[in-house]
């Protein structure tokens, strides 16, 4: 029997007994795949609204009798991450809060969501800032742009102990920025390297002002990348020319810049990490999203006729419980078939910044693995 059906079936709750029972728990209340989410307030009525795509995403909360208490169970499976907010309702007015009983939350750019941690699932530790190690230093450098309108501005993630006399690999980030505000990459460059899990690297974090036109498979954002800024920034820093040692990565529509850019450059990046990338496609007829996927559904369709083999080695991921999974499920086998060494990973999470966040590790640790994984037997 779940907690709250066992105290409901103690007796009629009153006041004391509803204070009781929410300081003897923490919530959301998870019990193996059951979770149940309580909301305690005022309201003529109360809705879970969560980012679970395949899910009803409004989902009644039942009032307990007698009291402000609301609570609905889901079934929610092992190491499942999930984001959420409580809806009240008080006559026609609709509020969305975050959950009032629930310390976990997790930032994006629009705002803040509620977080449910389901049974197994733990954030990372090597996410976590650590003392031990040595912080790499961000500058910012001014890079022109004739193919694309918008500021020329990246900045650059230099590593801890970093010495102009070697040289490093440079992974070039779609929306870095948030990257590092809202996934922690900062954080992970840092532990990583110093944990010797991935190789000391020059990292460019970019951003777009029209982002959901220039990374929509831009002909001048891909020539932008290769044209200007890789060679500005090989006048700046001592990189390492070679394929297998330049590598993209974005998230979302990030992902289908870096793809397409890979794609327009054949050979010239070696690694490509993809998240949850917004490949828009169609069999027959339209591809069944907004306006905004018009360009990126031309690019893909025309990517699956003819993939050729935009590089060496391709580390794919997407959430379980992001309307994306199709599409990135669909290109998975593509990509192998073009030759490119592949690794696709799916995760119990959505469409979110510390979905991406966590699979940092296992992308960069086989993208450019450090010393601690060059082991032979």
């Amino acid at each position: 029997m779940l907690a709250i059906q066992k105290w409901l079936a103690e007796g009629k709750p009153d006041r004391k007994a509803v204070n009781k029972f929410l300081e003897q728990h923490s919530f959301p209340l998870v019990e193996g795949r059951n979770v149940t989410f309580v909301f305690h307030g005022r309201a003529d009525q109360a809705n879970l609204r969560h980012f679970v795509f395949g899910l009803p995403s409004v989902q009644p909360l039942t009032r307990v009798d007698g009291t402000d208490l609301w609570y609905h169970t889901l079934d929610i499976p092992p190491n499942s991450r999930v984001e959420y907010k409580i809806e009240r309702v008080i006559g026609a007015d609709h509020e969305w809060m975050m959950d009032p009983l629930n310390p976990k939350v997790a930032h994006d750019p629009y705002g803040a969501n509620s977080v449910c941690q389901g049974e197994g699932y733990e954030a990372p530790e090597w996410a976590e800032p650590d003392e031990e190690a040595r912080a790499g230093e961000i500058e910012e450098v001014q890079v022109e742009r004739p193919h694309v309108s918008g500021e020329g501005r990246a900045r650059v993630y230099l590593p801890a102990r970093f010495r102009r006399s070697r040289r490093y690999p440079l992974l070039i980030v779609h929306d870095g920025t948030d990257f590092v505000r809202y996934a922690s990459l900062k954080v992970v460059l840092d532990n990583l390297i110093h944990r010797l899990e991935i190789a000391p690297m020059i990292v460019a974090l970019t951003d777009s002002s029209a982002r959901l036109e220039e990374y929509a498979a831009h002909e001048g954002h891909a020539r932008f990348l290769t044209e200007q800024l890789v060679p500005e920034l090989g006048k700046r820093y001592p990189l390492i020319d070679a394929p297998a040692s330049r590598g993209l990565m974005g998230a979302s529509f990030g992902g289908v810049a870096a793809l397409h850019t890979a794609w327009k450059n054949p050979g010239f990046y070696g690694r490509l990490l993809l998240q949850s990338g917004s490949f828009a496609f169609s069999d027959i007829g339209h591809h069944g999203r907004s306006p905004l996927f018009d360009s990126v559904a031309s690019f893909v369709n025309g990517f699956r006729e003819e993939p050729g083999r935009p590089s060496e080695r391709v580390f794919q991921s997407c959430g379980t419980y992001e309307s994306l999974i199709y599409e990135n499920r669909s290109l998975f086998p593509l990509l192998q078939t073009t030759g490119m060494d592949v690794r696709f990973v799916e995760a119990r999470d959505g469409h979110n910044w510390e979905n991406w966040r966590d699979r940092l590790r296992e992308g960069l640790c086989w993208l450019f693995p450090g010393p601690l994984w060059m082991v032979y037997e």
